[in-house]
């Protein structure tokens, strides 16, 4: 019998992500202040370049993300995993790289976001060396997790490993997918999709994103952490096992429910309505398992913070869970599209479900990785009842401010043929209260992330770092003959076999025709009838093969993989193959001229998609507002999409020659000159930097490997054709009393905003207006 080890866990490199969660977590919550402060005085942005809005929004969202929640994900991984598994990590060198790789990305992205390097897409801004590194330093994550799995002790794989299995395979699949693009520079490219397709590529990595890098590891975490602060085994393993498979399976199909009322083809669109609202099962049932788990435990919430937090974390999980579905029904999402109402429901998630569950954990994971009680208890309180607060005033007031903008745009007069509204700020001015209150509510969330911080930092002071151990057989734990899955095994047993037919099935009943959609709901109907029956007579069965599965993780792991992936491929593949300009009907993108695309470069560099949109919806009061609909052909060569998500100032889809060029000049000079009551940051910058003209011929070449159809042009002949209509803007600016150098960012911005909107008739040589 072989004799038993003592294995000292690496918590060195847990202790080094609690640290930098702390850090990147104020310096992200700092960066939400200021960028809401800015919302609410201009003079926030303190006429820089670098501190506007529109670059320091995404700073702020990638740095609560990936710096923030990201690290505290790390943490909680590798500190739980060790335990799980009772085996140290598998490699020091690795931890390390992975650490100090995550940082360097991090210190990199705080550098090129406020520099205007961006690629111009939510939650995808990084530029694509960065992009390069995220994906190698994930790798390296991903290599480290699964070693320590294959050198594991403990044969059976724990719930909260199902979750980090899921997260380390579709974040690796999400992300390389959306950021696939052609460079122009060391800094530059452009996204491999365009128009609709980068929309729905977008939207599925964006909507995900929040599945799998913000719910899924910090659900695993849950399944640990709470159970160990409780002293109370997890509520019920049978709906842990409902709740995973269903929540991975479902959570990938849902991306479209961001583009609702779009020039999305509408069966995409009812299909992410459709499993979004079926996402209300599986997260709830998340949800109360996690509280469920506090029976017996409820009494302890008085006085210990731990608790407090993880419960709170666990019910705004359940909170936005709720949300989300309700807002992918197409009726309330056109209502608070677009809106306040949706930086809520983004925020609750983060703030209460990541934010203390976060705080949570550090609360517990200090006296054990430094060996020192808390520095102070009373402390840790207040900064819960501060966080709490600071939530509920902020989700309260973008609730009432969202909702306020939607019924003030879409409200009509005159039977529905005339706006109540017509001027946008009048919304806008409207709502600034509930804006300050957002500020005040964010301050105070910071203010109890602050006392977090202080309260570490008096723990730690004269601490010392200790590891954990475990004792251990010295031979690695491994299934036996009888346990071992073989590829037979792994997917032809009933569990699968009913999962592929009534996924199927579902399939035909939501795509095909007439007769065939009949079929499908037959067979979906037959095949879940079939499965109920053979489960109620095999259970055991089923069970006798789910713990064979949980002893091998290569099978679980490619199932997880198979159950993520489908529902991207059942989505994207008929798009692939039908979004091509020959298929467009009705309206086709005209390409831009290479100063436009100069000008539209500047408009993602200086983030006006955090602002604007550019997709004029399928809605009366949208159409009354800013015009004819958007038609999917009317931005198919757009590399990125600029759709938007939020509109802090109008849509601009069809803004092209509504205005004179001086209007557009005398906007970015001093927006309040143009419009009272404007919040929009100055761009004096544009009117004295010049336009990176040289870069346009490389630019326009990886445009038509891309497939825009631009001819073969010298670089001679690309820049005397800029020069030009530079030219003629500026003429026509000096006729209006306005000088500006032909060659100022301004003339390639002002001549891309005048484009906005031109297509031609499908057939037809005539632009359409």
């Amino acid at each position: 019998m072989p004799a038993p080890v003592t294995i000292e866990f690496n918590d060195r490199v847990v202790r080094q992500f609690i640290l930098a969660t702390v850090l990147w977590g104020v310096v992200g919550m700092l960066v939400g202040v200021l960028v809401a402060t800015q919302l609410n005085f201009w003079q926030a942005n303190f006429a820089t370049s670098w501190l506007t809005f529109g670059r320091l929004r995404p700073l702020h969202t990638n740095a609560v993300i990936f710096a923030f929640v990201g690290n505290m994900m790390f943490a909680g991984v590798y500190y739980s995993t060790q335990r799980l598994v009772k085996a140290r990590l598998a490699s020091d060198f690795l931890s390390q790289l992975h650490f100090w790789g995550w940082q360097a990305i991090i210190v990199a992205a705080a550098i090129t976001l406020p520099l205007g390097l961006t690629r111009g897409k939510e939650y995808a801004e990084l530029i694509w060396p960065l992009n390069v590194a995220v994906a190698f330093i994930w790798v390296v994550f991903a290599v480290n997790f699964f070693w320590t799995l294959a050198r594991r002790r403990e044969p059976s794989l724990y719930v909260a490993i199902w979750f980090y299995i899921a997260t380390i395979v579709t974040v690796a699949m999400l992300y390389i997918v959306n950021h696939l693009s052609l460079p122009t520079s060391l800094t530059h490219s452009y996204p491999l999709f365009g128009g609709v397709q980068d929309a729905l590529v977008q939207w599925w990595y964006g909507h995900n994103a929040v599945a799998f890098f913000l719910t899924t590891p910090i659900l695993g975490i849950m399944y640990y952490f709470l159970p160990k602060a409780a002293g109370r085994p997890v509520y019920s393993y049978r709906l842990s096992v409902v709740h995973f498979w269903s929540l991975v399976f479902v959570y990938i199909w849902a991306g479209p429910h961001h583009l609702l009322n779009t020039a999305l083809p509408d069966w995409l669109q009812t299909l992410g309505m459709t499993f979004s609202l079926m996402l209300w099962a599986p997260s709830w049932g998340g949800m109360l398992n996690g509280l469920l788990t506090l029976r017996g435990a409820w009494h302890l919430l008085r006085t210990d913070p731990v608790l407090k937090f993880m419960a709170a974390a666990v019910t705004f999980y359940g909170m936005a869970t709720f949300e989300g579905p309700l807002l992918s029904i197409k009726s309330v999402n056109a209502l608070g599209h677009y809106t306040d109402w949706i930086i809520g429901h983004v925020h609750g998630g983060a703030l209460g479900w990541n934010g203390f569950m976060a705080a949570g954990m550090i609360y517990w994971l200090l006296p054990r990785l430094w060996d020192r009680p808390l520095h102070s208890v009373a402390l840790a309180n207040l900064h819960f009842w501060l966080g709490t607060v600071g939530i509920l005033l902020y989700l309260g007031a973008m609730w009432a401010s969202g909702i306020t903008q939607g019924l003030m745009l879409g409200a009509t007069t005159e039977g529905g043929t005339v706006l109540a509204y017509p001027n946008f700020l009048d919304t806008l001015n409207t709502i600034r209260p509930l804006m300050l209150m957002r500020v005040i509510g964010g301050t105070l969330y910071l203010a109890g992330f602050l006392l977090l911080a202080y309260n570490l930092w008096r723990t730690l002071r004269g601490a010392r770092p200790v590891d954990g151990t475990v004792e251990v057989m010295a031979e690695p734990a491994a299934p036996d003959a009888a346990g071992r899955l073989g590829l037979l095994a792994t997917f032809l047993n009933p569990p699968v076999l009913f999962s592929v037919l009534g996924t199927g099935f579902a399939c035909a009943w939501m795509f095909g025709g007439d007769a065939v959609s009949v079929l499908g709901i037959g067979g979906l109907l037959l095949s879940t009838a079939l499965a109920l029956a053979h489960w109620q007579s095999r259970g055991r069965a089923w069970a006798g093969w789910y713990d064979r599965l949980l002893v091998n993780s290569a099978p679980f792991t490619v199932l997880t993989f198979i159950a993520v992936a489908v529902g991207g491929l059942v989505q994207m593949i008929p798009l692939a193959v039908a979004h091509k300009a020959a298929n467009v009907e009705d309206r086709r993108q005209v390409p831009y001229t290479p100063l436009e695309l100069a000008g539209r470069d500047l408009y993602v560099r200086e983030g006006c998609y955090t602002c604007h949109s550019q997709m004029i919806r399928t809605l009366v009061p949208d159409v009354l507002r800013y015009g004819d609909y958007s038609r999917l052909g009317e931005s198919i060569y757009d590399h990125p999409f600029q759709w938007g998500s939020r509109r802090t100032g109008p849509d601009l889809a069809r803004v092209g020659g509504k205005y004179p060029h001086v209007w557009h000049l005398r906007h970015m000079e001093d927006p309040r000159a143009i419009s009272a009551g404007s919040n929009m940051p100055a761009y004096p910058w544009l009117l004295v930097n010049d336009t990176d003209v040289a870069a346009l011929p490389g630019r326009l070449a990886v445009q038509r490997t891309l497939g825009v159809p631009y001819p073969e042009q010298s670089p001679a002949e690309v820049l005397a054709q800029v020069d030009r209509q530079a030219r003629a803007i500026a003429d026509d600016l000096r006729a209006a009393g306005a000088t500006v150098e032909p060659g100022r960012e301004i003339i390639a911005l002002i001549a891309y905003l005048q484009r906005l909107g031109r297509s031609e008739e499908v057939g037809a040589a005539r632009p359409a207006q």
